[in-house]
């Protein structure tokens, strides 16, 4: 989607952190299930890391140093935002909050948006750009390298275009909203076709989707809406980066079986219908708790 250009960005939802060094690492050949576990139970998001070879970039007993957080210098405007990936998550961030606060009761914001430069600490441990971007529901806050949306196109083939990338901002403040309505702590650890996890994970789509509905009718303090309407071009772009994150699309990229025992986020597929309900109909439409495996 468009920013208009004039549009007010408040960016004090969102921090910036950067200079962090690793120090310590988890070898072996059981690191993969301890950070499968990890992933999965603590950390909600575009989860690439179970099927790439970035073993040593998700570590829970790293620690850091060196790493600095500060103010996001030289967003302003929707025009610095349409210039600027991390300019574009700032005001991303603005909108999706004001949205949400008049869609949920007793509706708190996220403890913070941080915009990583390569690793940071979170409150579900040590993550990496290669990790994807997640929600950590320990410390209430999202988590993004905007390396990543390089990953994304480049090697899992979705879309470059803005909404492709505000969509995986949108779906991660789709965690935040489960946590808030109490849907996330019903998840659970299991995987599967029908579980726990691909629900959540296909009602944060959804939520996706029900913000790029109403997008353009978020305004900013002085009444000036954040955005232009979308155009089927960008919802074109965001269905692609949902079906680049559908579990069977990772599997197949990274050259191994689809095992839908295995899924955890949902096919392709099922994530860009859920998006499309969340788009059509809004937050009413998005309660995957309540249907059976046969509608997922």
């Amino acid at each position: 989607m468009t920013f208009n250009d004039n549009a007010r960005i408040d960016t004090g939802k969102v921090s910036k952190r950067s200079g962090a060094r690793r120090g310590g690492i988890i070898a072996g050949g059981g690191g993969i299930v301890a950070l499968l576990l990890v992933f999965g139970s603590q950390m909600l998001g575009v989860n690439l890391m179970p099927f790439a070879p970035v073993v040593d970039q998700l570590i829970s007993g790293s620690s850091l140093s060196g790493e600095r957080t500060e103010a996001l210098p030289g967003c302003e405007t929707g025009a610095d935002a349409n210039d600027d990936a991390e300019c574009r998550m700032a005001a991303t961030a603005d909108s999706l909050d004001r949205y949400w606060e008049g869609q949920v009761d007793g509706y708190r914001s996220p403890a913070d948006v941080v915009l990583y430069d390569g690793q940071t600490q979170s409150g579900c441990g040590t993550a990496s750009s290669a990790t994807g971007p997640f929600y950590c529901p320990s410390d209430q806050a999202i988590y993004l390298d905007v390396a990543f949306f390089d990953m994304l196109s480049g090697d899992y083939g979705a879309s470059d275009g803005s909404l492709a990338q505000m969509y995986v901002l949108a779906h991660e403040w789709g965690h935040h909203i489960s946590n808030l309505i109490g849907t996330l702590q019903q998840a659970g650890r299991e995987t599967g076709p029908a579980s726990g996890s691909v629900r959540l994970e296909l009602q944060a789509d959804c939520f996706a989707g029900a913000w790029v509905k109403d997008a353009s009718t978020v305004t900013d303090d002085a009444g000036v809406p954040f955005l232009q309407p979308v155009t089927q071009q960008q919802i074109a772009d965001a269905m692609s980066a949902a079906a680049a994150v559908g579990d069977d699309h990772i599997m197949e990229s990274a050259g191994v079986e689809v095992n839908p025992e295995r899924f955890t986020h949902g096919t392709s597929e099922q994530r860009q219908r859920w998006f499309q309900a969340g788009y059509r109909s809004g937050p009413a439409a998005c309660g995957t708790f309540d249907v059976p495996a046969s509608e997922l």
